[in-house]
């Protein structure tokens, strides 16, 4: 036999040649497989899109509504705080969206309840003009009756979609064989509860609340001392009002220039002392100039149209709809508040004396104007100068002397 044809049958090829060959197969089964799935991968990312949408719009609705209930609007500043504390800690902004996969969550339960009260709605409102028509009625009776079965449906079908995970499948499909099974089978209870308590831990509430009442009191010692006086000189005559007004405009001025970046601080290195560390900020703008700037800029641009909210106090039951406004506002400059944190902690050498000064130079009229435009709207709002206590840019994100 040919020594050519032995060696080719008992040698293996080359390692180099085996191992192109095998990425090469590789390569094609890849090929071949996102070929085959292109459609499955375009739904798993439509899926991923809308999961974290309807975790947005829960994150955005449920702080608005905690921000009209005193005490628990901790909780609100302190995921806030959390949003800027994580950015700065990470330097990317998309970790300042915290707990968006765990809120879709109850943003999808949300939109299944709501789709599953439509019929109901419907029904309710044949049986109500039945009623008002001919009460008593044959028609209205059987109107009633329908509504009632239909409730107590509703009722289950929403407790079962929800024991299930809450997602928006799980409201299109019963799935009556599994319910039978699940009520056939032992712990029932038990199971509910520990799921339960399991994800009412994983959101950390009692952390934000602490945050946030941190947070909140550290901004208080910082605004009582300019806030205060402002309030007290609107007590006195126009000539001895206006010289104590002058003197709190002139102290909230650097405090409106520090407190969005030691809010930022301390919420990055959860320390209460963080607060009051003026050295440290000033050391961290040397860094960042720019980028400060941009986000004080941002933080007081996008505080000054919540003060226009003042002028009319909305009813206290639509009064979370302002404070929808306030939240959106709000977030993006904590975002950016993190974001010029970060920036300033991964330098290690201070930016040059241009931009330094140009910056310094620019922080002033930027507060300046926004302190002049929070002393303008006491005199625009039906709490007067008490509204200078809502200070939205720094405190609970909504009017606090309209809850």
């Amino acid at each position: 036999m040919d020594a050519n044809i032995i060696d080719t049958i008992v040698m293996p090829p080359p390692l180099s040649e085996a191992a192109g060959r095998s990425k090469g197969l590789e390569a094609a089964d890849n090929l071949n497989v996102k070929s085959r799935s292109w459609w499955k991968r375009l739904l798993t990312g439509l899926g991923s899109s809308l999961d974290w949408f309807f975790g947005l719009i829960a994150i955005a609705g449920g702080l608005a509504l905690l921000s009209i209930v005193p005490i628990l609007n901790f909780l609100s500043l302190g995921y806030l705080l959390e949003v800027s504390g994580r950015v700065a800690r990470t330097g990317k902004l998309r970790s300042g969206f915290v707990g968006i996969r765990k809120a879709s969550i109850i943003g999808s339960a949300v939109v299944g309840i709501w789709a599953v009260l439509l019929p109901i709605r419907y029904v309710f409102g044949m049986w109500r003009d039945a009623e008002l028509i001919a009460p008593g009625s044959s028609n209205s009776s059987a109107w009633r009756v329908g509504l009632m079965i239909l409730s107590v449906l509703a009722f289950f079908h929403i407790a079962w979609a929800c024991i299930r995970g809450g997602r928006p499948w799980h409201f299109l499909w019963p799935a009556p064989l599994r319910f039978w099974q699940w009520l056939r089978g032992p712990g029932k209870l038990a199971v509910v509860c520990s799921r339960g308590w399991g994800y009412l831990s994983e959101l950390n509430l009692p952390y934000y609340f602490w945050l946030g009442a941190r947070g909140f009191a550290g901004a208080v010692l910082w605004l009582i001392l300019p806030v205060g006086i402002l309030i007290f000189a609107a007590s006195l005559s126009p000539g001895a009002g206006a010289l104590l007004s002058l003197v709190g405009v002139l102290l909230l001025t650097p405090v409106v220039m520090w407190l969005p970046f030691l809010q930022a601080h301390f919420a990055r290195v959860d320390r209460f002392k963080a607060m009051f560390e003026v050295g440290e900020i000033r050391r961290l703008f040397n860094n960042a100039p720019v980028a400060f700037w941009l986000a004080f800029f941002i933080t007081l641009l996008f505080a000054v149209p919540l003060y226009l909210l003042k002028v009319e106090l909305a009813p206290r039951d639509v009064a979370w709809l302002p404070s929808l406004l306030f939240v959106l506002f709000i977030f993006p400059a904590r975002l950016l508040a993190g974001w010029a944190m970060s920036r300033a902690v991964r330098r290690k050498k201070m930016r040059g004396r241009f931009f330094r000064w140009t910056s310094r130079l620019a922080f002033l009229p930027v507060a300046l104007a926004y302190v002049l435009i929070v002393y303008v709207t006491q005199y625009l709002s039906q709490n007067g100068s008490m509204s200078l206590l809502e200070q939205h840019a720094f405190l609970v994100p909504a009017p606090m002397m309209g809850m």
